[in-house]
């Protein structure tokens, strides 16, 4: 089920300056995380369910790695860690290039990236488990 857009920005209080004027009510800042990295990230909920993320190039490169140049990661949610595997293999086989392939992500979730047809990364991620959170790694 698509649940997320993930934007990957190089000035990050510019565009959330331009997100809040165009009226979403981000009351996040995107302050480093952790403190000190220079990473940055903000998650909004909109009111449909679906999450609009904003992502600075060194929070991506912790998650995502540089091997990609895709500046947006739509996001799918598959039903179990399991099918993070399934989903990713099934469309490498069909053809489709593989950006990460599936792993235990620190925030919890198993998580894949492949790039579609026109090169847009998309995220597959299963439902988190917190048991399998673990340190955010460093660039």
């Amino acid at each position: 089920m698509f649940d997320q857009l993930n934007l990957i920005v190089e000035d990050m209080d510019a565009t959330l300056a331009f997100y809040r004027a165009l009226g979403l009510g981000i009351e996040d800042d995107g302050r480093d995380w952790p403190p000190g990295s220079g990473a940055r990230h903000v998650d909004i909920k909109l009111p449909n369910g679906t999450r609009l993320e904003f992502d600075n190039t060194p929070m991506v490169n912790m998650w995502r790695g540089n091997s990609s140049s895709s500046a947006v990661v739509i996001g799918f949610s598959v039903k179990s860690r399991e099918a993070v595997d399934t989903l990713y293999t099934k469309l490498i086989v069909a053809g489709h290039k593989g950006v990460k392939p599936p792993h235990d992500a620190f925030w919890g979730a198993r998580y894949a990236i492949v790039t579609d047809p026109s090169g847009n990364d998309v995220g597959l991620m299963s439902p988190i488990d917190p048991s399998k959170k673990s340190s955010m790694p460093t660039e």
